[in-house]
């Protein structure tokens, strides 16, 4: 994956955002309605394109879970963006279903790579505990807890797990890939008109279900089952523990992707690749 188009190609990004409760995540597949897959149909229609130009996405989210400030590129030839570029929002928005809508195509900075580039990926996550339920307008994006949750409790429990880990016990493992991250913020607020907890949850990047994995700890914490110090233990030890429930994914919304300045974009792309260990952690 080049952090530069290949010549006679125009990077473009896109900024984007879905609903993705009718989604079966993002990553395109044959039988199956995919965000991405709707964006490169749209985009091949409108293009009048024989060929599926593919996208690349800052934060494949998986089914069930939306999309305010998700962000992508992809390599068009330097003559269909040239005749399309004007007009390519308003056609893609005649053309894509009501549940995705593109905010932004523009050509890239140099070095520009949507997932590599990216600094940090910040979501948000949303539970209400009234005993009488989630608001209809909103329960696609948020989950009913079914017990009062101590907010005090659920900030303790997250002041712990923040810094850079090895998330593999709650994460779940990939083949080849690693599970160190850094979480920079987890913090937990109330609404006081609509009593809706949102967790904002940002790291540099997130291994498979490790945002829901984290929700489900800090629930437990919050409904008394388990003292504040319970995630951060669980954290230690490093492995999968049955306790830790993978909550529902409609509370979940990738908010933003943040990079950094033009000139820092290919040297961000390539620190990225790099394979992480912590400090001390034993060689091959």
């Amino acid at each position: 994956m080049s952090d530069e188009a290949e010549p006679g190609r125009v990077r473009v990004r896109m900024d984007l955002s879905y609903d993705g409760k009718d989604f079966s995540g993002w990553a395109k597949q044959t039988s199956r309605r995919t965000v991405q897959g709707e964006i490169e149909d749209a985009l091949r229609t409108v293009t009048r394109s024989p060929v599926t130009y593919d996208l690349t996405v800052a934060g494949r989210t998986d089914a069930g879970v939306h999309a305010r400030g998700q962000v992508a590129h992809v390599d068009l030839p330097v003559e269909v963006w040239a005749e399309h570029r004007e007009k390519l929002l308003r056609r893609m928005a005649g053309r894509l279903p009501l549940d995705v809508r593109i905010w932004r195509a523009e050509e890239a900075p140099a070095g520009f790579n949507a997932r590599f580039s990216a600094l940090w990926r910040r979501y948000a996550y949303r539970v209400g505990d009234r005993p009488g339920g989630v608001d209809p307008l909103t329960r696609g994006h948020v989950l009913w807890h079914d017990r009062p949750l101590d907010l005090d409790a659920m900030n303790e429990a997250a002041t712990l797990m923040t810094g850079e880990h090895d998330f593999a016990a709650y994460c779940k493992k990939r083949e080849g890939a690693t599970t160190i991250r850094t979480l920079q913020k987890l913090h937990w607020e109330r609404d006081a008109a609509s009593g809706v907890l949102t967790a904002t949850v940002q790291a540099d990047a997130f291994c498979h279900n490790m945002v829901r994995a984290l929700i489900g700890a800090a629930l437990f914490v919050g409904d008394g089952r388990r003292p504040p110090g319970w995630p951060a233990e669980v954290l230690a030890a490093g492995v999968r523990d049955p306790a830790v429930h993978v909550v529902r994914p409609h509370g979940l919304t990738l908010e933003e992707v943040a990079y950094p300045a033009d000139a820092l974009l290919a040297s961000r792309a390539a620190e990225a690749r790099n394979v992480r260990s912590l400090p001390g952690a034993a060689c091959c």
